[in-house]
């Protein structure tokens, strides 16, 4: 989807053509919110701004409002077990732990196909190291999925994170063997369906457009019925927002009770 902007800030207006069709709105609206924030996260992603954070001094490549929605799914469901694919510099697994710890209880399974020794010295190092397990190999080889069903056993809430290889054919193997970990009333995230808006940005790539973690969410939605695709419900809104600027479109599946 092509877009060409003109704010108007004279008027408080957004013009914008979207698909072939001419368009103006209110500037401080709903939909040129929107509109805006997708291009945001496009110039923001080609600018490496996901590059930016960290978590109890790690990197933790993710965009601030999806931790935070992401936490908001953590409070609610306080999971006994929370199982990740992907480590990379373990930011995102002393997240996961903080949020155990703030709620009481919880651990945290991450899965890489490599994992570097300084990686797994770091988290070793953090006090919430007790309630992280680092397990290396192929998030979807049938041999590490039997690991991590061992470690979650008969545990339960159980949540689960995709955000290793993002191709649409490795987000399906891991939907296909990690879905069934999932408990009623707790989620699969597949990450990074962005992907498909980044195509055509510096560094995207025009393959995106089909192979991504959203195409791979959508057909196994489409596959298994005891999975509903929606975004987390807001806990609070006191204006007209009502959808997520996010990494993740489409990539929260939720078991049904």
């Amino acid at each position: 989807m092509k877009l060409n902007l003109t704010i108007d800030n004279a008027n408080r207006t957004l013009t914008f053509e979207e698909d072939g069709i001419h368009r103006e709105v209110p500037l401080f609206s709903r939909k040129a919110y929107e509109v805006l924030s997708r291009e945001w996260l496009r110039v923001g992603w080609a600018m490496g701004s996901f590059f930016t954070f960290s978590w109890a001094g790690q990197p933790m490549l993710q965009l601030p409002e999806d931790v935070v929605r992401l936490q908001e799914v953590v409070y609610e469901i306080k999971p006994e077990v929370i199982v990740e694919t992907g480590v990379c510099w373990g930011g995102s697994q002393l997240f996961h732990a903080t949020l155990c710890e703030a709620i009481g209880k919880g651990r945290v399974i991450g899965v890489d196909i490599k994992i570097p020794d300084s990686v797994r010295q770091a988290v070793a190092a953090n006090r919430l190291a007790p309630r992280i397990t680092l397990i290396e190999g192929d998030s979807a080889a049938p041999e590490i999925v039997a690991k991590v069903r061992a470690l979650v056993g008969d545990a339960g809430p159980v949540m689960v994170i995709l955000d290793s290889n993002h191709s649409k054919a490795h987000v399906l193997r891991e939907l296909e063997a990690y879905a069934p970990f999932v408990t009623p009333g707790a989620c699969i995230i597949a990450e990074d369906g962005v992907m498909h808006d980044l195509a055509d940005v510096p560094g995207g790539n025009p393959d995106w457009i089909h192979n991504n973690p959203t195409e791979a969410a959508r057909q196994f939605a489409a596959a298994h019925r005891e999975f509903e695709m929606r975004q987390p419900a807001w806990k609070f809104n006191r204006g007209e927002l009502r959808s997520n600027v996010t990494y993740w479109p489409d990539g929260w599946l939720w078991r049904k009770s």
